[in-house]
């Protein structure tokens, strides 16, 4: 391995995966596959390289030599050179062809490089992973004041509020992404713990088992059950009241049912099966 500096270095097909794979889930790690014969290459490796030296550490420049190392050019495709491909947490997140202008560069390493609010979005995931929710809420917030539209920061942050029922809170940071699937999931949970106040599930279940077509008690311990945590069981109360009064509550429901599918996903055992008899019902 030939040394250039603290953050340049050129590698092997056999150091590839120390140097770059496993590197990068410590800081990220831009690669620069090249060649000497390659005029292009000559134009963007110097510019590469002033930059990494610029760069105090936050990334490292890696140089592959793709006629001496033609496996992990294959690997990677590599087609035309100088192909650069940027590294982070063990994946590739960025890349580019070509001997492009410096700001293309910057901007590709701005792509690459985490940002203030990423390192406090992940620090603020590694504190809520361990259970200390408190230190978790206070990065999330710290990562949202660097940047408002952080997508991680703001799920992390709605994942705490609702673990402490701080649902009115929650719900607007999850209604800025309506698509995406975490949010939906999300939404889905607080719908279905807002829905239901305290209740007595034990008294619900007696209800049930006096009278089975008493749809109004199925729908209230079903969603009770829902916002417990006890989907499957949920299910069962909320199918049983579709089958009895459709009408109850706006079609409440089914309506609860299909919040009980976007949390568990589409994926699951239990939506496939209670998507199954669901529409035997309906149709």
């Amino acid at each position: 391995m030939t040394t250039h500096g603290a953050s340049v270095r050129d590698v092997s097909d056999a150091e590839f995966d120390a140097a770059v794979i496993r590197r990068s889930h410590e800081r990220p790690v831009v690669v620069d596959f090249w060649a000497p014969w390659c005029g292009p290459c000559r134009q963007l490796g110097p510019v590469l390289e002033r930059l990494a030296g610029q760069a105090n550490d936050a990334w490292e420049l890696v140089k592959l030599n793709t006629d001496e190392n033609p496996r992990t050019a294959a690997e990677y495709r590599i087609q035309g050179i100088p192909a650069v491909k940027g590294f982070r947490d063990g994946k590739m997140v960025a890349e580019f062809t070509g001997a492009v202008p410096e700001a293309q560069v910057r901007a590709f390493l701005t792509r690459l490089v985490p940002s203030a609010a990423d390192k406090l979005a992940r620090e603020g995931a590694e504190m809520e992973q361990s259970g200390y929710l408190a230190t978790a809420e206070d990065r999330y917030r710290d990562a949202l004041k660097q940047d408002a539209n952080h997508q991680q920061a703001a799920l992390g942050l709605a994942r705490v509020l609702i673990a402490r029922e701080a649902y009115d809170e929650a719900l607007p940071l999850l209604n800025r992404w309506p698509a995406q699937d975490e949010a939906k999931a999300l939404r889905a949970r607080v719908t279905l713990k807002q829905a239901v106040g305290d209740t007595d599930t034990a008294v619900l279940e007696a209800r049930v088992a006096a009278d089975p077509k008493d749809a109004a008690a199925r729908y209230a311990l079903g969603r009770a059950l829902a916002a417990s945590g006890a989907y499957d069981d949920a299910l069962v109360q909320l199918l049983e009241t579709v089958k009895l009064d459709r009408k109850l509550d706006n079609d409440g429901a089914r309506r609860a049912m299909l919040d009980i599918f976007t949390l568990l996903g589409d994926g699951d055992e239990r939506t496939q099966r209670h998507r199954r008899m669901l529409g035997m019902i309906l149709f």
